[in-house]
């Protein structure tokens, strides 16, 4: 997500009339919608909603942006399962034995959580230099370390792309495996989802931000999600701890944040929010990307959209003003049917 004055847009993308339909392949809202590329709705772990929109095809693979985030946010907790990492709270100093030698001793105990939290106080790409001085470092994951801290590591929250990919650095050095091979071996692969392109950094690692991204088709994300609704299950086998997932959609500790759903809190990588007095769970990417998780529904929502900067956030506002409450209504209309 590379969220900038998010607040001083305006909320709508696109002149279209509101849905006025029940259905969600009639509504306007997404049938006259230019920037839509996928919608899949999953209830009680069955696809009942799963439509394409601009011309673009069923198994494509879209960019998902910062729900890479959330994604990796999986793998770690896999990574702690398997002994790779001993917890959420292990001190990143362990994997960058260079930040001994560093003249500011708080950076080599900033902790995964932290990073996770958005709270780590490390340099971030909004500051002087830019997103495009950070990607084009022929190590962004050193230059990150290297910078100055900002703030006290777990008193700020700062949406920071540059210090969450660490974790892809940490996931790769734990495992001695990338990270989209990790997610083949312990995650896609048990889930079916055969094809993914993780891009890379240009310091080698798979990108652990979302700036490149991960590319994953609009089904595979609902997968995801569903694998958090069932507690980390799929077809009998335990993929992720029952613990972990509590954790994510449960966490002991979040920070608010002034973007995403009004009144979202954030922690280990994912939004939540009380939706009409629901709690609900989501991964939110730059330009609309969503995964989104409704316990009291059991039904997850995937969504993949255009990446275009000049839009990008007028497009997410959109589909949480206009397209998913018509959504939420469909589902609560299903699940009173039975």
């Amino acid at each position: 997500m590379r969220w900038k004055s998010i607040l001083l847009l305006p909320a709508i993308m696109i002149t279209l009339q509101g849905a006025g339909q029940s259905l969600p392949d009639t509504a306007s809202v997404l049938t006259k919608n230019a920037a839509v590329y996928q919608l899949v709705i999953s209830q009680k772990g069955r696809i009942i909603f799963n439509h394409t929109y601009n011309g673009q095809q069923p198994d494509t693979l879209h960019n998902s942006q910062s729900l890479t985030k959330s994604i990796l946010s999986i793998l770690i907790g896999i990574a702690i399962d398997k002994g790779y990492i001993a917890s959420v709270d292990q001190e990143i100093g362990q994997w960058f034995p260079e930040l001994a030698k560093d003249p500011d001793a708080r950076k080599q105990h900033i902790t995964l959580h932290q990073i996770m939290d958005q709270a780590s106080g490390l340099w971030h790409e909004n500051l002087e230099g830019g997103l495009g001085e950070y990607l084009s470092q022929p190590n962004p994951s050193q230059y990150v370390l290297a910078q100055p801290l900002i703030s006290t590591p777990g008193e700020v929250f700062h949406y920071n792309n540059a210090a969450t990919h660490l974790l892809s650095v940490v996931l790769t050095r734990a495992s001695g495996m990338p990270a989209a091979t990790f997610a083949q071996r312990f995650l896609f692969g048990k889930l079916g989802i055969q094809q993914a392109d993780w891009k890379k950094m240009n310091d080698g690692y798979d990108d652990g931000a979302g700036l490149h991204s991960v590319y994953l088709s609009t089904t595979a994300i609902n997968k995801i999600g569903n694998l958090l609704l069932q507690e980390g299950q799929y077809n009998g086998q335990i993929i992720v701890s029952r613990k972990w997932v509590r954790t994510l959609l449960q966490p002991p500790l979040t920070r608010a944040t002034n973007w995403g759903f009004a009144g979202s809190q954030y922690a280990l990588c994912w939004y939540h929010v009380r939706y009409e007095n629901q709690p609900v769970t989501y991964g939110m990417g730059w330009g609309g990307q969503y995964m989104i998780i409704i316990p009291h529904l059991n039904a997850v929502i995937a969504i993949h959209e255009r990446v275009n900067d000049a839009t990008a956030v007028r497009q997410a506002l959109y589909f949480e003003n206009e397209i998913f409450p018509l959504l939420w209504r469909y589902l609560q209309t299903r699940d009173k049917k039975g």
